[in-house]
């Protein structure tokens, strides 16, 4: 699942940003990661978050363990924890989330169930995250154009 979006251009060439891919996994394994924590990193750790596997139980510890480890040496404190939800909404591909539909009526788009189910895990949590309130909606329409919903 080491996919990054064309709308994440502008800043993952050299991965100066947290990418939905690396968000994701972070999500899946509990562990928030501060901006300024990722620019501490070289760009060998930052592309290992990227690619490194995070789908299986198994997989999921030892990106947690390594995530842990990396901030730990890096800035001598523990990662902050996120709760890990059992049943996360990108998860659930029969049911848009209400805060997602109300965004896409916004720019005039009704996200159908069928195109909601057509999305890969990854680009429906992506659209969850960009449109969430209060985050910076600027890459939204881009997603929304590039997964072919308008």
């Amino acid at each position: 699942m080491s996919k990054l979006f064309e709308f994440e251009t502008e800043f993952v060439d050299n991965l100066r940003c947290i990418p939905m891919q690396v968000r994701y996994k972070l999500d899946t394994c509990g562990i928030k990661l501060r901006l300024s924590e990722w620019n501490q990193m070289n760009l060998a750790e930052r592309t290992a978050l990227v690619e490194l596997p995070c789908l299986t139980a198994i997989e999921i510890q030892s990106y947690q363990e390594y995530l842990q480890k990396l901030i730990l040496e890096l800035t001598g404190k523990p990662p902050a924890q996120l709760p890990i939800e059992s049943l996360p909404p990108w998860m659930d591909a029969k049911t848009i989330p209400p805060s997602l539909q109300e965004k896409a009526q916004e720019m005039g788009v009704t996200i159908t169930l069928q195109q909601w189910f057509a999305l890969t895990l990854l680009q429906r949590f992506a659209l969850i995250k960009l449109s969430r309130s209060g985050h910076e909606n600027k890459n939204f329409a881009a997603a929304m154009a590039e997964f072919n919903l308008f």
